[in-house]
């Protein structure tokens, strides 16, 4: 293949560098790669995690013996209240989100200093030696004041306080931990009971301020009332008003009635010698009527005579007497004694009746003329105290005004007096919506220290840290553990994996082609011959960011496998620092490609045979002064080519890259390079520094090849996945 038709493989180059064609799989969590990393770090995890456990053990062991006694209590989101001698519940029910948002309020009021300095002043802690023994602390001065004993029990008792809500439910436990079990048990039953009575507390103290409120505007309007009532009083003597005022006064004005509360002395008697004069005035129309009647009629015919007893008594008689007198004339003659006798009773008995009469007429004459004259007056009193009134009227315009503010204050401070009254009442009759459910028990066994939870969290924090200290470490550290590092690491495509020689030299394994190591570089010439779409690069180089990472080894596996293949290979040793091909073939080294850049002479004239058919060998030559000013000529492009048309592969050696210009120098003037990575080394930044001097030629970059790989070391899962155990059993058997 020409040289000059290199390009198009550096289209496959920079879609083979692209990390989208790959990240997918580094996105996922690869179970692989980190049984991997773990395996290569057990020493650090162990010995961090054995420290920690080691720690807890002490810690254990040194801490002392904690008791916690625990207190629960319910939390309702409605507050009884005791009203007229029945026990209700407030109608105002919250909804549930600002229920439980009240519930954890109340959880916070629980963990608030008051409640604590409550509890501490409740058992008189800061007075109490026997508490501060039971919080292990020592050394208070003995001149300390009572205020700055009391702020450190208070502190105390809120270090040591644990408050547990849990989810969905309304039961709250409280639970204080000390090293006497008896003080753990006295504090929590104080936390629960002082929490209850800090609750009414609150409730009875935020009334307080509406009491306030109210008893101001009270004597505010007790004072507006008393000056209102005094100018009333001031402006009636004034006036010369009198007016009846009553407990009923300010209802009656409620109700439509006299603005002023009552009436005037003046009005009242009208209406009363009004009401006597319609009386008199009526009485009078009644007697008149009697009066016409009897004078109208004759005497003995009216009903008002006849009614008289008198004149009924004589009119019976009278009756009585004529029949007598009939009855002596049926028998005698006028003349006759008896009826002489009967005629003159006759006589007297009307003369009787007549007087009777008339003084029945007279007496109603006289009640009439009575009535009339009582009549007169009293119109003429109206008329009077209705002048009076008219008078009257005209001066209690002000008094009115003045008795309308004096009933508005009297109305205004009746409500307010009631509303006192209620509040006073209700102040001190709500029930907390807090109950107690379990008091706490004095603890029968500690509560720490609690030597498999100290383990289980030692062991936890030691493999966080552990976890951390790898991850931490891992990204610092671009070394090569396993295949999956190549793209996770690098972002470059993998070309092959090869194993560790089983042998200090390599070659004793590639002589054998059934070793784990031909079998790798078989792998690897199969990945090679498929790695562009042209099929294998026709000038291939071999570079490493180190030295001794097995390039070498590597382009002569791959050379000498080509030839196998019948291909025309030829290999060049361009590391012209520290060569090492002609060592392999047992030459001195005194021609090969120093030479030929430092002369014009053919291509041939250095090559050597290997002892393979189509494989040629082209060392280094002698070590020039300066091999970064040979490889940069003209001259080395032109080898190339010449190689390029004399072999179908040509195959770089170079020297590593950091620290050297050679290898990218050359990389831009090859079809494909291949990075050359040892497995497990320690790099730091080596490999990444590398591959950035390297693509700043932009070359074909086919992959890396990740050599001297220990599958046991990295896990089983990696020795079955590259089958090597099957050929070092074979070998094995062999020998």
């Amino acid at each position: 293949m020409p040289y000059d038709d290199a390009d198009r493989y550096r289209d496959y180059g920079s879609e083979a560098d692209d990390p989208s064609l790959y990240g997918e799989a580094r996105s996922a969590i690869n179970l692989r790669y980190m049984m991997s990393l773990i395996r290569s770090n057990l020493l650090l995890i162990v010995a961090i995690v054995a420290v920690f456990v080691a720690g807890g053990v002490i810690m254990t062991m040194l801490d002392t013996p904690r008791y916690t006694a625990a207190a629960t209590v319910q939390i309702n989101s409605s507050t009884a209240q005791v009203l007229k001698g029945e026990l209700r519940e407030d109608s105002n029910e919250a909804v549930d989100w600002d229920a439980d948002r009240a519930i954890k309020t109340q959880v916070e009021v629980l963990k608030s200093r008051s409640l604590a300095q409550r509890v501490v002043q409740k058992l008189k802690l800061a007075a109490t030696p026997q508490f501060f023994i039971s919080q292990e602390v020592e050394g208070i001065p003995p001149g300390t004041s009572t205020q700055a004993l009391t702020d450190i029990a208070t502190g105390l008792v809120q270090r040591n306080l644990v408050v547990t809500l849990p989810r969905d439910s309304r039961v709250v436990t409280i639970a204080w931990s000390s090293t006497d079990p008896r003080m753990s048990a006295l504090v929590a039953n104080a936390y629960a009971s002082e929490f209850i009575q800090s609750d009414l507390q609150r409730k009875f103290d935020s009334s307080a301020y509406a009491r306030s409120f109210i008893s101001d505007q009270l004597a505010q309007t007790k004072q507006r009332l008393e000056e209102s009532e005094r100018a009333l009083n001031a402006y009636s003597r004034q006036a010369g008003l009198f007016r009846t005022r009553d407990a009923t006064a300010s209802s009656d004005s409620k109700s439509g009635g006299d603005t002023g509360g009552g009436n005037s002395v003046t009005t009242t008697s009208l209406l009363q010698i009004n009401t006597a004069a319609n009386e008199a005035t009526a009485r009078r129309i009644e007697l008149e009527g009697q009066w016409r009647a009897v004078s109208n009629t004759p005497l003995l015919s009216n009903r008002d005579v006849q009614a008289n007893l008198t004149v009924g008594g004589l009119m019976t008689s009278r009756a009585a007497a004529e029949a007598a007198l009939q009855l002596e004339r049926s028998r005698h003659l006028e003349d006759y004694p008896s009826v002489k006798a009967k005629r003159q009773e006759l006589e007297t008995i009307n003369s009787q009746l007549t007087a009777a009469a008339n003084s029945v007429k007279a007496g109603i004459r006289a009640q009439y003329e009575a009535a009339l004259e009582t009549e007169r007056r009293l119109v003429s009193q109206v008329d009077r105290l209705k002048s009076d009134t008219l008078n009257e009227q005209d001066r209690t315009v002000q008094y009115a005004l003045l008795a309308r503010e004096a009933d508005t204050n009297r109305q205004v401070y009746d409500g307010l007096l009631e509303r006192f009254k209620q509040l006073n009442a209700a102040a001190g009759i709500s029930l907390s919506n807090i109950s107690i459910v379990d008091t706490a028990a004095v603890p029968g066994a500690p509560s720490s220290p609690n030597l498999f939870k100290n383990l289980i969290a030692a062991l936890i924090a030691g493999l966080a840290l552990a976890g951390a200290t790898v991850l931490l470490k891992e990204q610092f550290d671009d070394s090569i553990r396993v295949p999956e590092d190549i793209e996770n690491k690098l972002r470059v495509p993998m070309l092959g994996v090869v194993p560790r020689s089983l042998h200090e030299n390599p070659e004793e394994d590639l002589l054998d082609p059934k070793s784990p190591l031909s079998e790798a570089y078989n792998s690897l010439r199969g990945s090679l011959l498929y790695s562009t779409s042209g099929g294998m690069p026709h000038i291939l180089l071999l570079t490493s960011a180190q030295p001794s990472e097995g390039k070498t080894t590597s382009a002569v596996a791959i050379a000498t496998s080509l030839a196998r293949m019948n291909r025309s290979v030829l290999l060049i040793d361009a590391d012209m620092r520290r060569p090492s091909l002609h060592r392999r073939i047992n030459y001195t080294n005194e021609r090969g490609l120093s030479s030929l850049l430092t002369t014009h002479d053919a291509l041939t004239s250095a090559t050597l045979p290997s002892g393979y058919g189509n494989l040629t060998f082209l060392p280094s030559g002698p070590i020039p002064p300066s091999p970064t000013e040979l490889v940069s000529t003209p001259r080395m492009e032109e080898l190339l080519q010449e190689a390029a048309r004399a072999y179908q592969v040509v195959i770089i050696d170079s020297p590593p890259i950091l620290g050297l210009a050679d290898a990218p120098t050359l990389s831009a003037l090859a079809d494909g390079v291949v990075f050359v990575v040892e497995a497990d080394r320690s790099r730091r930044g080596a490999l990444k520094m590398a591959l950035r001097r390297l693509r700043a030629m932009q070359p074909v970059l086919l992959g890396a090849v990740l050599t001297k790989f220990d599958p046991l070391k990295a896990g089983n899962r990696y020795s079955e996945y590259y089958g090597y155990d099957y050929y070092q059993y074979d070998s094995t058997e062999k020998a």
